[in-house]
């Protein structure tokens, strides 16, 4: 019987016969591989051409396609206005993101941000996780946002930071909204303010709505049955507004609580226009202990919101997730405490 010669191994193509085969430098040819610099799109073309004439699979492809694993995490920020604008003007955004990095480097992991402020940017989100990530950690600031949802639906891992406005089959992370606002409402209480206004967040999203309960219940308890109430975005620019709306219904008031530290600098900036010393004529506090709290002049006073500890935590959930897919969903509300300085 004659033996039929072995075949030699086929060779596994390189970058060198990409770059060949596509007629560029080995470098241009890294740089379209690894999604690095700028490529002219006709080169960046004849590269991917030549990937799939050559058969060429990157060593990080190689990796993913063994374990499924990238290394990534899509931190998407999503909600009625998640312009880039706004994400990185908002103090908040930028702490969730050094909590979520910090985290992720440690474990040897990478994040990649995903603005979602439309219907076809969140489609989009929704995909680019899927194909590049392992999971997801998202950020919604709208209560009817759909976000949660479709990645529920679409069956990849991830996790909320605050909690949905509708039952979810999803890990969440918060911080105990209500109880912040009695703790406003008690130090304003003892400090003996009577005449007492809130400015107050939307009024259809969960974190607003329990801040201002817990201030108006807290109240209620210490025989202060009424407060005015001005609604603000969470923006200083708003603050400022609704400040000025307070000081036109109530001249003599004593005591203003505002649901975040941006809008307490905003009505920190109406009251000294208005020749009202702070404390000494309305007590002021503010909510979340951004960095803005830190540089109001006088130092305002407010209530804590461990923002890098809760998005630590919320990547620390969606890995647990990863690693042991039949975790079930799970909730961790984080405590609130009051920083005292000097506004109140």
């Amino acid at each position: 019987m004659t033996k039929t010669p072995a075949q030699p191994a086929r060779r596994t193509p390189t970058l060198e016969d990409v770059a060949k085969a596509a007629g560029v430098s080995r470098a241009t040819a890294s740089r379209v591989v690894n999604d690095v610099g700028t490529v002219d799109p006709a080169l960046r073309l004849r590269v991917h051409d030549a990937i799939a004439a050559t058969g060429y699979v990157p060593n990080s492809a190689a990796r993913t396609l063994v374990n499924r694993r990238t290394g990534t995490v899509a931190l998407v920020m999503s909600g009625s206005d998640g312009s880039a604008e706004q994400v990185f003007a908002d103090p908040f955004f930028g702490r969730i993101t050094g909590g979520v990095v910090t985290c992720l480097r440690d474990r040897g992991m990478r994040a990649t941000m995903l603005l979602a402020d439309s219907d076809k940017a969140r489609r989009d989100a929704l995909d680019t996780a899927r194909r590049e990530s392992d999971g997801a950690l998202l950020v919604s600031t709208h209560p009817n946002d759909p976000l949660p949802q479709l990645f529920v639906e679409a069956g990849v891992p991830a996790v909320l930071f605050a909690r949905p406005s509708s039952m979810l089959p999803i890990s969440f992370v918060d911080v105990g909204h209500d109880v912040g606002g009695a703790l406003a409402a008690d130090r304003l209480a003892d400090r003996g303010c009577r005449r007492i206004a809130t400015i107050a967040g939307p009024a259809d999203l969960p974190a607003a709505i329990d801040r201002l309960a817990g201030f108006e219940r807290a109240l209620q308890r210490r025989g202060i049955p009424y407060v005015h109430v001005a609604r603000g975005n969470f923006t200083a620019e708003s603050g400022e507004q609704a400040m000025t709306e307070l000081l036109a219904q109530a001249p003599d008031l004593d005591g203003v609580f505002a649901a975040n530290d941006l809008m307490a600098v905003g009505a920190l900036r109406v009251l000294r226009d208005a020749g009202r010393a702070v404390p000494d004529d309305v007590a002021l506090i503010g909510f979340d202990d951004s960095q803005p709290a830190r540089l109001t002049r006088p130092r305002l006073t407010t209530i804590s919101q461990p923002v890098e500890a809760m998005a630590a935590h919320m990547t620390t959930i969606l890995l647990t997730h990863l690693t042991t897919p039949e975790t079930p969903p799970t909730s961790v509300v984080f405590d609130p405490h009051l920083v005292p300085r000097e506004t109140a």
